[in-house]
C-alpha cells in the first residue's frame, strides 16, 4: 500500500513564521528566479522567436537591475507577449493576508485593513495564497481613467459615515490591487496626462493621491509600458517626469531574416496541415507570404512609422492554406499544394492591416498597394530560385500565341494536359521543386508564370477567378 505525502501550506501567520518563509519584493523575486533559469540554461521566453541575441538580453539586464521597463516598438513586435512572459519569473504562489484588497505581505502589511487584522489576531491571522497567473494585469491606455488605475472615493463608504480623508473611503484601482505583482500599460502615449502624473507618483514617491487626499502606500509592484516610437518620441505626448522614471527602454524589432519571419508565421498560425484534407506547403510559397510583409514594410505607400504587424503574414498564410484546402475538398484530390492563384484571396485577409502614407505624392488605394507588394514579393523570390535567362524560352512561347489559364479551382491534372504541348520548355519550371506530383507541378507552373509577369515578360488578365497569361 503506497502512501502519498501531502505538503500543507501555512494557513495562519503563526504557521507562516514557523515555515521559515522569507518576504522579498517582487523585483527581487524576478531577479532571483531569472538567475536560476539562466544558470539552468532554460528557455526564458518560450514561443518568442528572433530576439535571442537582441531583445531578451536587454530584458534580462533590466530585471537584474530591478528596473521598470518600457517596450518600444512598432505593432506586431511581441511587446505584449514579452510583458506577459515575465509572469513565468514569479514564484508559483505567494502568501498574503486573507481578505486584503492589496494582497498585503503578512510580514510587511501596507493597508489599514491588514494591519488592524494582524493587530487583533496576531499569529492567528488567516493567510491565503496568490498564484502567479493572477499576479499580472494589463490595461490599454485609450479611455483609461484615473479611477481605473489608481482609485476613487467610494460614495457608499462616505454614506456609511467613513471620513473622506481615511483610507477606508477609497475604492482602489488596478495598480494598488496589483501590489506585489506586475502591471502593464499598453500604448502609454495615449494615456491622459493626469493619469501619467499618477503613475509618476507611484514610480517615484509611492504616493497615491485621490481627490487631494494623500494616502501613502509603499507599493511593491513592477510597472511595464509599451509604446510605438512615432508617438512616444513626439513632443508632449508623454510627460518628461514619467519618461525619466522608467528604468530601462527595451527596443523591439521585426525579424531580421525572412526565415525567422516564416518560423513565427508558422508557429502563430497554428494550423494542422494533416487530416482528411491535407495541405503541403512548398517553401517558395511560405517565402512569398513572408516576403509580401517585408515588401509592405518597405513600401513608399505604407506608413513606415506605423509598421506592418506579423499578424499580416499570419492572416495571409491562413488564407492561402484555406484556399488550397477548399480546392482539395471541392475537387476530391488526395492533397492540396498552395499556388499563386490562391494568393488572389489575400485581399480579404490583408485589408485593414496596412496604414497608408497619406503624405505620399502618388496615392494608391489599399487594394492597389496589396497587389503591388504581392507582385514585388513574387519577383524577389522568383529571382532567388530561378536563373531568369533559363526562362526566356518559356516567355518566348507566349510570343507564338500560347495562352495558359490558371485558377485556384482548376484541377492539377488540367495543368499537365495543357503543358503537353510544350514539354521541353516547361521542364525547366519543374527544377524549382523536382516532383512528379501533379499538384506540385501545377504550383511550379503558376510560380514561373507569376515570376515572368512580375518581370513584365508576359501579361495577364483575370476573369471570374481565372487568370490567363498571354503576351
Amino acid at each position: 500500500m503506497s502512501t502519498t505525502l501531502t505538503v500543507t501550506r501555512p494557513r495562519t501567520l503563526g504557521e507562516l513564521k514557523d515555515s521559515g518563509w522569507k518576504s522579498k519584493s517582487v523585483k527581487q523575486e524576478l531577479h532571483d528566479n531569472l538567475l536560476k533559469l539562466l544558470s539552468a540554461h532554460d528557455d526564458l521566453f518560450p514561443g518568442i522567436i528572433g530576439y535571442e541575441d537582441t531583445v531578451i538580453p536587454e530584458v534580462c539586464l533590466a530585471i537584474l537591475a530591478r528596473h521598470d521597463m518600457l517596450f518600444l516598438g512598432e505593432k506586431g513586435q511581441a511587446k505584449s507577449r514579452l510583458m506577459r512572459g515575465l509572469v513565468r519569473l514569479l514564484d508559483a504562489e505567494i502568501p498574503y493576508v486573507a481578505g486584503s484588497e492589496l494582497h498585503d505581505d503578512p510580514m510587511r502589511p501596507i493597508s489599514q485593513h491588514a494591519r488592524r487584522m494582524i493587530a487583533a489576531e496576531d499569529d492567528a491571522t488567516p493567510i491565503a495564497w496568490w498564484p502567479r497567473e493572477q499576479r499580472y494585469a494589463e490595461r490599454l491606455a485609450p479611455g483609461t481613467k484615473f479611477a481605473d488605475l489608481i482609485g476613487e472615493i467610494d460614495p457608499a463608504k462616505l454614506a456609511a459615515g467613513t471620513s473622506m480623508s481615511a483610507e477606508d473611503a477609497l475604492h482602489f484601482g488596478l495598480i494598488p490591487r496589483m501590489n506585489r505583482g506586475i502591471f502593464a500599460m499598453n500604448e502609454v502615449p495615449e494615456l491622459d496626462e493626469l493619469v501619467q502624473v499618477g503613475l509618476f507618483n507611484i514610480l517615484e514617491e509611492r504616493d497615491v493621491q485621490i481627490r487631494g487626499f494623500p494616502i501613502r502606500f509603499d507599493l511593491d509592484i513592477v510597472i511595464l509600458f509599451s509604446a510605438n516610437p512615432s508617438t512616444y518620441n513626439r513632443s508632449g505626448k508623454v510627460i518628461p517626469q514619467l519618461k525619466d522614471r522608467i528604468g530601462s527602454l527595451i527596443r523591439t524589432h521585426y525579424p531580421r531574416e525572412r526565415e525567422t519571419g516564416i518560423a513565427i508565421m508558422e508557429q502563430e498560425a497554428g494550423i494542422d496541415l494533416d487530416g482528411p484534407f491535407p495541405v503541403r506547403v512548398p517553401l517558395f510559397m511560405k517565402e512569398i507570404i513572408e516576403q509580401i510583409t517585408i515588401e509592405a514594410r518597405k513600401s513608399d505607400f505604407v506608413d513606415s512609422q506605423s509598421g506592418v504587424s506579423a499578424r499580416f503574414s499570419i492572416a495571409n498564410y491562413r488564407t492561402m492554406i484555406a484556399s488550397a484546402r477548399r480546392r482539395v475538398a471541392i475537387l476530391g484530390e488526395d492533397h492540396a499544394i498552395p499556388r499563386i492563384s490562391d494568393l488572389g484571396h489575400l485581399t480579404s485577409s490583408s485589408m485593414g492591416k496596412l496604414e497608408l502614407d497619406l503624405m505620399s505624392s502618388h496615392q494608391m488605394s489599399e487594394q492597389q498597394v496589396i497587389e503591388a507588394v504581392q507582385v514585388e514579393a513574387i519577383r524577389k523570390v522568383f529571382d532567388e530560385y530561378c536563373d531568369q535567362h533559363g526562362f526566356e524560352e518559356i516567355a518566348g512561347l507566349f510570343g507564338k500565341g500560347v495562352s495558359i489559364e490558371v485558377g485556384d479551382l482548376l484541377p492539377s491534372s488540367v495543368y499537365a494536359e495543357r503543358l503537353k504541348r510544350v514539354p521541353p520548355a516547361w521542364e525547366k519550371a519543374f527544377e524549382i521543386n523536382p516532383s512528379q506530383d501533379p499538384a506540385m507541378r501545377a504550383a511550379c507552373v503558376e510560380f514561373v508564370l507569376a515570376g515572368l509577369y512580375a518581370h513584365q515578360k508576359i501579361s495577364r488578365s483575370t476573369k471570374h477567378g481565372r487568370v490567363s497569361y498571354t503576351t
